[in-house]
């Protein structure tokens, strides 16, 4: 499939790094399953993917001012492999 960002490469499945903020924390999910390009490197998580980090993101906003979180290749196990605080 070619990419709808940059019309010229090809998407393919692979893994992406994804930062989210919420309020005062940032998240960052790292080897999360995603369709990514092979030209511009835009990525696109399906729709379970984003649910899950989501849920990640709120049960972990209240905890940590910053977050590194390692996925693992299946889009129903997230967990948090390091915590990095202020």
């Amino acid at each position: 499939m070619k990419c709808v960002i940059c019309k010229q490469g090809e998407v393919a499945p692979g893994t992406a790094t994804v930062t989210l903020r919420r309020g005062e924390c940032i998240l960052i999910f790292k080897d999360v399953p995603a369709e990514v390009c092979d030209s511009c490197a835009e990525y696109f998580l399906s729709e379970a993917v984003t649910e899950k980090l989501l849920q990640r993101a709120e049960a972990a906003k209240s905890a940590v001012p910053l977050a590194v979180v390692s996925a693992s290749t299946s889009a129903t196990d997230f967990g948090i492999a390091a915590v990095i605080t202020s």
